[in-house]
């Protein structure tokens, strides 16, 4: 059986953009499938933050987390979105893209476009520009987007996440009975993942069956 992972992320979280790929990489090569969940740290309307403005806090995203990302092999810029942008219009693009199969693409072009091409991803016009690069009908995304046709797809999803997951911090993965929260290295996600894997394959106690075999 396929060990589904949940993995809470938003797209203006520069720890989940570093923990997506060591998860992916952690994934490679066994039975084992990420869920992209949706996540808020800044919902609408109320404030959201000014990275870009704020020395201390870009500062300790460059000095902590560009190296992490450099040892990824993946480059990482400090958005020049000020402030940062609501991600609820992005989420909603997920679930449309989900219901197109094309969820975890839409995830990784997002979170790229943000912290590698420093595009505004709270415009519907700029997402809509990224859902056509990946094949997604473009005048149906922006409509879907426009409409919020998806919105209440997306709060559903954010209350599976507050109140029924009770995530706090992002990113968070529920892997089988394992809560990793922050960022985890590679190693250390496969540790998670096989241990689940090989819990699957060997559970404790036995059964029989009707015919008289126990296992």
């Amino acid at each position: 059986m396929t060990l589904k992972i949940k993995a809470y992320s938003d797209f203006v979280c520069a720890w989940c953009f570093v923990g997506k790929i060591s998860l992916e990489e952690a994934v490679q090569g066994k039975d084992a499938e990420i869920e992209w969940m949706p996540y808020e740290l800044s919902p609408s309307p109320g404030p959201t933050v000014d990275i870009l403005n704020d020395p201390v806090k870009s500062g300790g995203i460059k000095r902590v987390i560009f190296p992490i990302a450099e040892e990824l092999g993946v480059t990482m810029n400090l958005p020049p979105v000020s402030p940062n942008p609501y991600t609820h219009l992005a989420f909603e693009g997920y679930q449309y893209a989900k219901e197109q199969g094309k969820g975890g693409a839409y995830i990784h072009r997002v979170f790229n476009a943000y912290y590698q091409e420093g595009k505004d991803i709270g415009n519907v016009l700029v997402l809509t520009a990224l859902a056509a690069e990946l094949g997604l009908d473009e005048i149906a995304f922006r409509h879907a987007l426009e409409t919020r046709r998806y919105r209440e797809a997306h709060q559903k999803a954010l209350h599976h996440a507050y109140y029924e997951s009770k995530v706090r911090a992002v990113p968070t993965y529920i892997i089988g009975s394992q809560v990793l929260q922050g960022f985890n290295r590679k190693e250390t996600l496969e540790k998670a993942i096989l241990k689940e894997l090989e819990a699957a394959d060997h559970p404790e106690g036995g059964s029989c069956g009707i015919d008289g075999n126990c296992l």
